[in-house]
């Protein structure tokens, strides 16, 4: 029996992934969240065999949450279901060592056919969508830019910031300024959003 976490935040589709998935003989669904930030603990205390995960949670986003599960446990391999199909989802998504990448629009059959290869060890990953991934310029952040982006994506403000890092509030308006310009942004969350874009963060 193949033990499921669902993790998606729209009701409609997250009941409908798990009555269908329930439909089969060898899944058992064991949780189904609308948040990231519940996803670690409730896998890890459902004993979850396989976590199907959106990206766009609340709380925490579903591939921070794959990168924290991955930290935590072995035993529990992710599955990515988006309907964000770009090339920097998919790069962070590799970096997190998911073991699955499909799309929302897939036909039923390749997600069960993905949720039984991930569960006996495989992977499954969109060969285009990998390849553009591994093309994917490198960041044009350093580690502390990109560092206090994420924080500000995270709903931190500078101040906020510079008291978690340690750092001047005027240093972290200052790392905020130059990630905006080295990402040819309007504004931060302009910057946040091509960061994402790009995997960088």
């Amino acid at each position: 029996m193949i033990r499921v976490l669902v993790a998606e935040d729209m009701r409609l589709l997250r009941e409908t992934l798990v009555s269908s998935l329930s439909l089969e003989s060898d899944i058992e669904i064991v949780a189904a969240l609308e948040r990231g930030d519940a996803i670690v603990a409730t896998a890890l205390a459902q004993r979850a065999d396989v976590a199907i995960v959106d990206i766009d949670l609340p709380g925490t986003d579903g591939l921070t949450a794959a990168a924290e599960l991955r930290r935590r446990s072995s035993a529990c391999r992710v599955l990515i279901l988006t309907s964000l199909a770009t090339p920097g989802n998919m790069l962070r998504a590799m970096r997190a060592e998911v073991a699955g990448f499909v799309l929302k629009d897939s036909p039923r059959d390749e997600l069960l056919a993905a949720v039984r290869t991930v569960a006996c060890g495989g992977r499954v990953l969109d060969a285009d969508l990998a390849y553009a991934a591994l093309r994917t310029p490198a960041s044009p952040l350093t580690d502390r830019e990109a560092e206090v982006l994420r924080a500000f994506a995270h709903g931190a403000d500078p101040k906020e910031i510079a008291a978690r890092l340690s750092l001047s509030y005027g240093t972290v308006r200052n790392y905020l300024a130059s990630a905006v310009t080295k990402l040819q942004a309007r504004n931060r969350v302009d910057a946040v959003h091509r960061a994402r874009e790009g995997g960088w963060l």
